[in-house]
């Protein structure tokens, strides 16, 4: 007895400490605003998991973003793309607070960060880290502005919570932040997949779509499907928080056989590095056709997440030949609302031995091999485990584009595309780059390394590219006055910038010969010089403003303005 309750003791001991506790009361909200979602901690995102929570602002910029706890800025960065104006806050219980796509900073944190960008003479700034105890905040603090930096994004704040440790991401719902809602998860489609060459599911060895009826709110079922062999299934679902319309990310997956739990996923924690698996998680070929996210409720060979709890043969259903199996599949969000669906399956005989024919060419790829082949001018290389399965590759040049099989495939690693190139004249090659071909009208420059003979490209994404000409030099002209003029109650210099071809890659602004800091503003292609951020000397001013695209092409402008002090 004294050694069955010693083990017992263990057991419980060793259940709790697995069990995750989180502060519910430590942190405060970041805004003082009710707390509207436009977005959820692991929302299915185009080859990642959403990082955080998005917290609407009323369609506004400039509200206040508090320190949720007393800490020390650890981290800013300013970037044109990805999180765009970010704080990042250490706090003394081992968590970090992070608030992303802010209009600018409070203003002491404002004037740090500016300094640093007038001597790296950049509007981005990289990351900034401030030593331990040189920017303290208190709780409630104001520390920041909200905006819509970043890209083209409306106005939100991105906040997340990690492990100061590990950097790992966790639910800031685990953390007492407090969101109305009332609405259970909405369940969109339902796919069944036969998972060897000798299981069938209605007769057929592909997988296909399950019609489904609502048997009372929040209760869904199939007709019974007849089945032979390893199966599993994919559930397109989404949910919906009070007070938003928007269409957002679920907290639990789980999968029941006649009672018995074979699959479960919770959004409560993952790192950066596993977030690419994601594309392991849903269905991409069915995602990269017809843009619908099926979440497979079976843990595929190299999914390397760590989302999943006490899986069962990986969630992988054996039918056997006169058994009924009554699957349930249950999606919940984080305050326990739940949809069900009910598939009721009967095992059946089939001697059937039709296998479907493999897919051959010359070009096989073994994962754990170097691949390399050139056709036309044009090479791929492929470095090991770039891809997660074994594959046979369709690779072909025609009129000077490049078929990479189909984008319906994910990758795990990039590959390069080189082009040879030396067929062009010096100024031919200047203006040439690598696209990549979405449509027959649209196609999107890749980031192009040139050599002598030679431009290359790494990329994640398999289809169509070719070698694209821009010519075309950037727009560039000012916005809210003209040259020549007197300015004296402008606050601020406001220049429109734009580039058809490949883009803006660089610009400067200097007024008086001196560098000066004019902010881009993705969605208005605009950029905006402060006149606070400078004394001017006199009334006389020469602006000068050089813009550049992606391969080269240039435009200047050159201004004169009057303005008093």
């Amino acid at each position: 007895m004294k050694i069955l309750l010693t083990l017992l003791i263990t057991l419980l001991s060793s259940l709790s400490f697995g069990q995750k506790k989180y502060p519910t009361k430590d942190f405060r909200n970041p805004l003082d605003i009710p707390s509207v979602l436009a977005g959820t901690f692991g929302e299915l995102r185009s080859n990642h998991f959403h990082a955080g929570i998005d917290i609407k602002t009323q369609q506004k910029e400039g509200l206040n973003v508090y320190a949720v706890a007393d800490g020390y800025v650890s981290r800013i960065k300013i970037a044109l793309w990805g999180y765009g104006k970010v704080i990042y806050i250490n706090h003394p219980n081992g968590y970090t607070s992070v608030y992303a796509h802010l209009s600018k900073f409070e203003n002491g944190i404002e004037t740090y960060v500016k300094k640093i960008q007038y001597k790296k003479e950049s509007y981005e700034t990289g990351n900034i880290f401030p030593k331990k105890g040189e920017i303290l905040v208190k709780k409630g603090q104001i520390i920041a502005f909200t905006g819509s930096t970043g890209g083209f994004v409306a106005p939100h704040l991105h906040y997340e919570i990690r492990d100061t440790k590990t950097e790992k991401i966790i639910n800031p719902f685990l953390f007492g932040i407090n969101v109305k809602d009332t609405i259970a998860p909405r369940i969109k489609g339902l796919l069944v997949y036969p998972l060897s060459d000798s299981s069938r599911v209605n007769q057929n060895i592909n997988k296909s779509l399950l019609a489904f009826k609502k048997v009372k709110e929040y209760l869904y079922t199939t007709n019974r499907i007849s089945a032979k062999g390893p199966i599993g299934f994919g559930i397109n679902v989404y949910d919906q928080l009070n007070g938003a319309y928007n269409k957002n990310g679920v907290y639990s997956i789980e999968m029941k056989v006649n009672g018995h739990k074979v699959y479960h996923h919770t959004l409560e924690t993952f790192s950066f590095k596993e977030s690419k698996y994601i594309n392991l998680l849903i269905d991409y070929p069915n995602y990269s056709k017809y843009k619908k996210r099926f979440q497979k409720t079976h843990k595929v060979k190299r999914n390397e997440l760590n989302i999943y709890k006490n899986l069962l043969n990986n969630g992988v259903i054996n039918i056997k030949p006169g058994f009924n199996y009554n699957v349930e599949i249950i999606v919940s969000d984080f305050v326990g609302n739940k949809s069900t669906i009910k598939i009721p399956v009967k095992g059946v005989q089939n001697n059937a031995v039709f296998r479907q024919a493999k897919d051959t060419t010359a070009y096989k790829v073994t994962t754990g091999s170097f691949h390399k082949w050139s056709k036309k001018g044009i090479t791929i290389a492929f470095p090991k485990n770039t891809f997660y399965n074994d594959i046979f590759l369709d690779f072909d040049v025609k009129d000077g584009i490049v078929k990479i099989h189909k984008p319906t495939i994910p990758l795990n690693k990039s590959y390069t595309l080189t082009f040879d190139v030396s067929k062009y004249t010096e100024k031919e090659k200047n203006q040439l780059y690598i696209a990549m071909i979405n449509t027959k009208k649209y196609s999107s420059y890749q980031n192009t390394r040139k050599k002598t003979d030679k431009f290359y490209t790494t990329t994640k994404t398999l289809g169509k590219y070719t070698l694209l000409t821009d010519d075309t030099k950037p727009g560039l002209y000012l916005k809210n006055f003209k040259s020549g003029e007197w300015i004296t109650k402008h606050s601020k210099i406001i220049a429109k910038i734009s580039d058809k071809g490949t883009g803006i890659k660089s610009y400067r602004a200097t007024l008086d010969g001196e560098w000066i800091l004019m902010e881009y503003d993705l969605k208005k292609r605009q950029i905006v010089y402060q006149f606070k951020d400078k004394k001017l000397i006199g009334v006389k001013h020469q602006l000068k403003i050089e813009v550049e695209d992606n391969v080269g092409n240039t435009n200047t402008l050159n201004a004169t303005f009057y303005k008093k002090q």
